[in-house]
């Protein structure tokens, strides 16, 4: 069975709580049993990893190689400032997906960019949780 690697980055570990107006309600807890329940039903395994260090996303992603077929990404505010975790994601030559639980278009102009958006198959923003569903799906058609 493939197994994927669903990293998030910093202040995502306050989810539930931190501006709800702008990400919910919902946990990083619900959001990790989510993706494992999603994953036994499209047939994968699911490792679920957040830290708010960007060496400790880099290093995971290190890990990644030789272990995950794939990742699922939201850096949060490194999306748009660290190109180390832009090069480690091509560096490991594994397709990954980025997902944003808002709509980083329609917010301020600094998250418009994305430097990992240069080296993922594709990026998933506004769906909430559902980013995150969708974004495993998207790997899974990609892997296929």
């Amino acid at each position: 069975m493939a197994s994927i690697l669903v990293l998030n980055g910093p202040n995502l570990n306050l989810l539930g709580t931190r501006q709800p107006e702008v990400y919910g309600t919902t946990t990083l807890a619900d959001i990790d049993a989510a993706c494992r329940a999603h994953g036994q039903t499209i047939g994968v395994d699911v490792t679920c990893v957040q830290t708010n260090f960007e060496g400790g996303l880099v290093e995971a992603i290190h890990a990644a190689k030789g272990t995950h077929a794939g990742l699922v990404i939201n850096a949060g505010a490194y999306t748009h400032t660290s190109i180390a975790i832009m090069d480690a994601v091509a560096s490991v030559e594994l397709p990954a997906v980025e997902v944003h639980l808002s709509n980083i278009h329609a917010r301020e102009d600094f998250r418009h960019t994305s430097y990992l958006a240069r080296v993922c198959v594709g990026q998933i923003a506004g769906f909430g949780m559902h980013s995150y569903i969708l974004g495993m799906d998207a790997l899974k058609a990609h892997l296929a």
